[in-house]
């Protein structure tokens, strides 16, 4: 599913009970100094990631902190991110002149300890090569790094490296929960390019045994929700694509990707791929 950028207006593009990845929460907020959004998820763990901007966080009436320290876009520094716990009351206040955050959720059904992830404390792969065509950049907020610390929650930021290339290539697909091969995990992407009037391609296959699959165009702003199927993507030459991404297990926090038969080869081509498989474990 694609949903190109408009003003969502601070509500949810993919809210509780939604039919595509029922798994996922996401929205995208914005706010000006000094105003404030606030949620509470019931049967939902969540992250909230500035883009742009400073924020203060309140969690069940107690102030987490405050994190970002981007202000022109998503390549203007390092990210920070939050853990916020399922049904607790979530206050989220401007700091900055403005700000764009996001909030990603998953289900959960245990209650959890808030924490704040600094920008120090990031999980930082970059894998592929130019030559390969494979070269980025992954930015891990909720990683293995707070594996103990989350339920069933993968928060991160990815970078094609470079002008022009392929991500989440191999092909690969976890819509299928048959373990110890593959996990179900419902995945939502929100796309930027830099500069901002890039473009580039997410494909999806949903058979391996059909040569057949379809594409949707990608702007600054889209975003994609990845139900099943193999769904590699790529950027266009002579722009760089940032994806926020969202994964949310089925039973278990730790990602097994399916990589498709026919090209799963590649894996042995592309430097350092398997490090950044690992991260997701």
């Amino acid at each position: 599913m694609h949903i190109p950028y408009s003003d969502n207006k601070n509500q949810p593009l993919f809210d509780i009970n939604n039919e595509t990845v029922p798994l996922v929460y996401f929205n995208i907020v914005k706010l000006k100094k000094g105003e404030t959004h606030s949620y509470q998820l019931k049967n939902h763990e969540s992250s909230i990631v500035p883009a742009t901007g400073t924020i203060e966080i309140t969690v069940d009436g107690k102030s987490l902190g405050s994190i970002g320290t981007r202000t022109k876009n998503v390549w203007d520094g390092e990210p920070e991110g939050s853990y916020i716990p399922l049904n607790a009351a979530c206050t989220i206040t401007c700091l900055s002149d403005i700000t764009e955050f996001f909030i990603a959720g998953g289900i959960y059904d245990k209650k959890l300890e808030p924490f704040l992830v600094k920008k120090e404390e990031i999980d930082k792969v970059q894998y592929g090569s130019d030559d390969t065509k494979t070269h980025r950049k992954i930015k891990h907020i909720l990683g293995a790094k707070q594996h103990e610390q989350v339920g069933r929650l993968l928060v991160n930021e990815l970078y094609t490296v470079g002008a022009g290339g392929w991500s989440g290539f191999p092909p690969h697909k976890h819509d299928t929960e048959n373990l110890p091969i593959e996990t179900r995990h419902d995945e939502v992407y929100n796309y930027r390019f830099n500069p901002g009037n890039g473009f580039g391609v997410q494909v999806f296959q949903r058979d391996e045994n059909k040569n057949e699959g379809f594409g949707y165009q990608l702007f600054d702003g889209s975003t994609i929700a990845v139900d099943k199927g193999y769904h590699p993507c790529v950027v266009a030459p002579g722009y760089e694509m940032y994806y926020f991404t969202i994964l949310v297990g089925q039973s278990q926090r730790s990602l097994i990707q399916y990589f498709q038969k026919t090209h799963a080869y590649q894996i042995e081509t592309i430097p350092g791929i398997k490090d950044m498989i690992a991260k997701y474990k």
